[in-house]
């Protein structure tokens, strides 16, 4: 098969989805949702077209259409400069167009729509000819949240329509695409970034007692939909009840970074903030390390942070804004909190910090979900058979019987 992806070309997301079908002798080809400069160092097994690309390593397996930058810091800039240039938007839709016509993919595949999918309905309407199959897969708050803004709502219901098949890792957002009038055909429902080894979490989890753990891990987003300070406020409101944590926050941005800092200065509580860019296995190590996580936001599927903690045995405290219900039960396996809500969150934490038998039902009980539904070997197949499913519909649209 061969398959065009357009994706964001930087996201480990991205890397994680093409690891699931790179060793399957398919030919893959990634053509860039945004110009980032940067290629992620995990990709592998697929052709990137990217029009200049940084000095940091990737697989030798990942063959690069485009000027080589030997630095990071340059090409970030330069494809950053280049992507406010008056035609810009014009110059990378016809570039998607060149790459159909030479590629001339079985499948378009959109990871993500506001970037990927609005390029893709842009191409389809001036492709000439036929337009292969499109399948667009819902990240995040592609449709829960851009769905509800005035300038996203028409461009997300014209997309829906054109795309012949939709994936998503939430029942909810099945519904909302039904909802925006999506007509196509709705395919498995299950995570985006991939499944877990779960011989490696049992390496990495901290061993004794759930209970007898003495971290707390804290998403540290703050932007326009992560609520890290609102969690930072709700711990400090608990300071008293800490003596002996450490706050863990990862992914923090610069005002998470210096509120964190004022937190130990006014509270006493230990905070760490682990470095960007760090590896994935560091962030896995500490929530298997962790008491409970807390992840805010006022929009999300179901976020990946979520899914580290439950498969480390960290009880979630999550927004409910993702879509956290479909996978845990609020006060038996994990705690549902409105993100923007201080005190709400704060008798959480609370809660979290007294009921030992809560931590140790809800680790024991994710666990076996985990097994069930997030093992690597298990989200591998249902990817596979993703493609598969659309593969079928094409041979049975050109067999003659069809005709």
């Amino acid at each position: 098969m061969k398959l065009l992806l357009i994706a964001l070309p930087d996201s480990v997301h991205t890397a994680r989805w093409i690891s699931q079908i790179s060793d399957l002798g398919w030919d893959i080809h990634l053509f860039p949702s945004k110009d980032l400069g940067l290629i992620h160092p995990d990709m592998a097994g697929v052709k990137a077209y990217v029009p200049l690309y940084g000095k940091r390593g990737c697989s030798r397996t990942v063959r690069i259409s485009g000027i080589s930058i030997f630095n990071d810091f340059l090409s970030k800039g330069i494809s950053s400069a280049v992507s406010k240039l008056e035609g810009y938007r014009q110059s990378q839709v016809n570039r998607l167009l060149r790459v159909i016509r030479k590629v001339r993919p079985d499948v378009i595949h959109c990871l993500e729509l506001q970037q990927a999918g609005y390029l893709a309905l842009e191409a389809k309407k001036l492709h000439a000819g036929k337009f292969p199959p499109l399948i667009v897969t819902n990240w995040g708050s592609d449709i829960y949240l851009f769905g509800r803004l005035a300038e996203h709502e028409p461009k997300i219901r014209a997309l829906l329509a054109a795309s012949d098949y939709y994936s998503c890792e939430c029942r909810r957002d099945v519904c909302l695409a039904k909802a925006y009038g999506f007509n196509g055909t709705v395919l498995p429902v299950f995570p985006n970034a991939g499944g877990f080894d779960l011989e490696q979490v049992k390496r990495l989890r901290q061993p004794g007692p759930v209970s007898a753990r003495r971290l707390i891990m804290l998403k540290g987003y703050q932007h326009w939909a992560g609520r890290a300070l609102v969690g930072l406020r709700a711990l400090e409101r608990c300071a008293e009840a800490l003596t002996g944590y450490e706050v863990v926050i990862y992914g923090a941005s610069s005002e998470v970074a210096l509120a964190a800092e004022l937190f130990s200065t006014s509270t006493g509580i230990a905070t760490k903030i682990i470095p960007p860019n760090s590896p994935h296995e560091e962030i896995m190590r500490h929530h298997g390390a962790a008491r409970f996580s807390i992840g805010l936001s006022i929009s999300d599927g179901i976020s990946t942070s979520l899914l580290e903690a439950l498969v480390m045995g960290s009880l979630p405290i999550q927004s409910w804004t993702a879509c956290a219900d479909e996978w845990i039960e609020d006060g038996v396996t994990g705690l549902l909190v409105p993100p923007e809500d201080p005190d709400v969150i704060e008798q959480a934490i609370r809660r979290a910090l007294a009921d030992d038998a809560l931590v140790e039902g809800a680790a024991s009980c994710n666990f076996k979900l985990a097994e069930d539904k997030l093992a690597q070997s298990s989200l591998k197949q249902k990817t596979v058979e993703l493609y598969q499913t659309v593969l079928n519909d094409l041979e049975r649209s050109d067999s003659p019987l069809s005709s």
